[in-house]
């Protein structure tokens, strides 16, 4: 257990826990914003949602949005609130599109998680063969991790597409991911850090480590039902673990 999580008084993952967990762990399905980077970091979150809301007010189409909607700084928030409501082709494969297009655009300014790049580094170099598993646009996905040099770690990137309804929860792209790699899923390991990257996982029997950054992420990750011992404060205790083997 981390300093920080005896700081914190909050109960994750012990190292025995984690050998336990990556001891058959083959194949890695990453979540690409939070455990590889903070993609945001220097294009914020919230001027992008901000930016989609405009746009949706000057196609007409402000109804759409509830007033809470419209604050909320989450971009995929609003795009998935306007396919729910209004799923016309049209509309919804421009908003993707100017959605990816921030994307595209915050990469240079995206901040890597600490220790994830040594982490995918030595994990591949022990064998590990990796997949990114995002409701990000997979062209940004494929531009940070070509921007860190981590293009021949990742040969298998996929994200979002227009059929929003594909966003996980729904295990779309995980199940790709494992057929590319012809992973079976007791084999394999999603690491992501929010709800639906683990109910995503869960439904199709891919195990789970959580990677929380603070208490928020902690606590969420806890609400849709991670048990705490699979969840690590730092990539740094999965670091150590793997060196250790």
């Amino acid at each position: 257990m981390t300093s920080h999580t005896r700081r914190t008084g909050a109960v994750t993952a012990s190292a025995e826990g984690l050998r336990e967990l990556l001891a058959p762990v083959r194949y890695v399905l990453w979540d690409l914003d939070g455990p590889i980077c903070r993609l945001f970091a220097g294009h914020p979150a919230s001027e992008v949602a901000r930016d989609l809301v405009r746009e949706i007010e000057r196609l007409g189409l402000a109804a759409l949005l509830t007033e809470e909607e419209r604050l909320r700084p989450d971009p995929q928030g609003v795009l998935l609130a306007v396919y729910f409501r209004h799923p016309e082709a049209g509309l919804i494969s421009h908003l993707e599109k100017r959605l990816t297009e921030h994307e595209l655009f915050a990469v240079p300014t995206a901040w890597p998680t600490p220790y994830a790049d040594p982490l995918i580094m030595t994990w591949s170099a022990l064998g590990a063969r990796f997949a990114v598993t995002t409701n990000n646009s997979a062209r940004a996905a494929a531009a940070y991790v070509e921007s860190r040099r981590l293009t021949a770690c990742f040969f298998h990137v996929y994200g979002r597409t227009e059929d929003l309804a594909r966003m996980k929860p729904d295990p779309h792209c995980l199940s790709r991911a494992l057929e590319s790699l012809d992973a079976h899923p007791s084999q394999a390991l999603m690491l992501g850090d929010a709800g639906t990257d683990y109910q995503a996982a869960r439904a199709l029997g891919v195990p789970f480590l959580g990677y929380a950054r603070n208490q928020r992420k902690l606590d969420l990750l806890v609400t849709a039902g991670v048990d705490r011992s699979h969840i690590v404060r730092s990539l740094d205790e999965v670091l150590i673990v793997l060196k250790r083997r």
